[in-house]
């Protein structure tokens, strides 16, 4: 099997679930050594309080044909974060890719205007998803940017497009630090530049994380199952996963470079599919049927 990414060494700062887990193990499809962080491990769970861990993910990982790193790291702390990207550099001497994927699903207060949202949830949502993402490129950053090449993805949520509209149902702190996560982006691809680097933004669609899936009461094997209205459009991790891979194995990814596309602009452009050989347009659907309050039909859409 083809290992485009053999000799790669990436950061994978959130990999404990979700997202960031499925980043990582199609990273590892891909060859590439991965360090994935997290703050569950199998002895201590965070304020998530979900089983998934870092070791978990790190063993997909390496299962995967890469070799998977867990690292236990709360990226919310500056200390941790050094002596992280320090064990990187003592161990491989390089950092080729930066994916920051610290969100907060759980720090969620829907349909409120921002005096009534919990203050307490929203300040954590800005600090996980902004605060802990500028940490990380601090110190990850200046040992990235000294080789050529050097890709950092910013997970987000919602194309630039669709986040022109406000999204009351979240709220603002979650629109302020999605937003954010795209213009840090855009930030980053303008310093890493002259050093041959690359950033962008990339937003999956609709999520099925660990988290959703339960919240249905369905699993990966029969989430067609869920009763949720427009379910069906909805996408695994590994949809995501498989663009960061196909971005970090690009030797013109450069063309991306400050943008924000989601996994959908990247599937058609790489050739790639989800898991069930789909690929869902997630962002066009919501904003053509669900807004639209069409019935559910993804004809046209995956």
């Amino acid at each position: 099997m083809e290992r485009p990414l053999r000799g790669k060494i990436a950061l994978v700062a959130g990999a404990t679930r979700g997202a960031g887990r499925a980043i990582a193990v199609e990273l590892g499809a891909a060859g590439a050594t991965v360090y994935g962080t997290g703050r569950t491990t199998r002895e201590a769970r965070s304020d998530y309080d979900r089983p998934e861990s870092i070791e978990d993910t790190a063993e997909l990982v390496t299962a995967a044909g890469g070799e998977g790193v867990a690292v236990r790291v709360d990226h919310q702390v500056p200390e941790e974060v050094r002596d992280l990207v320090a064990r990187i550099e003592r161990e491989r001497g390089r950092l080729d890719l930066l994916v920051n994927d610290m969100g907060g699903e759980h720090l969620m207060d829907w349909h409120k205007p921002v005096w009534e949202h919990s203050l307490d949830l929203g300040l954590r949502r800005l600090r996980t998803g902004i605060e802990a993402h500028l940490i990380t490129s601090h110190f990850a950053l200046a040992l990235l940017s000294r080789t050529p090449g050097g890709l950092v993805v910013e997970l987000t949520d919602g194309t630039t497009e669709y986040n022109r509209r406000y999204r009351a149902d979240c709220g603002a702190f979650f629109d302020v630090t999605k937003i954010a996560a795209s213009r840090l982006a855009f930030a980053q691809s303008e310093e890493l530049r002259p050093h041959g680097g690359t950033a962008l933004a990339i937003t999956p669609g609709w999520l099925r994380s660990e988290m959703m899936l339960d919240h249905f009461g369905v699993t990966e094997q029969n989430w067609r199952e869920a009763t949720e209205p427009h379910f069906s459009i909805s996408e695994s991790p590994h949809f995501v996963g498989r663009g960061v891979a196909a971005l970090a194995a690009d030797p013109e990814v450069s063309r991306w470079a400050g943008r924000t596309v989601s996994s959908f602009e990247l599937a058609e452009h790489y050739g790639f599919t989800d898991l069930d050989g789909s690929r869902p347009d997630s962002w066009r659907y919501i904003a053509e049927v669900v807004e639209a309050g069409a019935p559910e039909d993804t004809t046209g859409y995956r």
